[in-house]
């Protein structure tokens, strides 16, 4: 049986623009195997939509709670929304 695609967005708030947080999350998502994307956001906060199987995905939204080690995440907030298989790779949107 395959593994079930989810797709999470995630909401990241705290010293997160400025300490390598987006290049830190495409590492660990292209580790993983996740597709999607990360960017900055104005209000510094940092946005991302991770897709792949659950427990992997599951396992990103662990990993950017703690981010690269000069960053400071305070908050994170997760939305479960429908896979839609729209994205081959992870990249950094500007």
């Amino acid at each position: 049986m395959a593994e079930k695609i989810v797709r999470a967005h995630v909401l990241i708030k705290g010293k997160v623009q400025g300490v390598f947080y987006r290049v830190w999350t495409f590492k660990q998502a292209q580790s993983l195997g996740l597709a999607g994307w990360v960017k900055n956001l104005k209000d510094k906060k940092v946005e991302a939509v991770f897709e792949g199987p659950k427990e992997k995905v599951e396992e990103m939204i662990e990993k950017c709670k703690e981010g690269p080690r000069p960053s400071n995440v305070k908050h994170l907030k997760v939305s479960w929304e429908k896979a839609s298989g729209e994205f081959s790779s992870f990249e950094i949107l500007r």
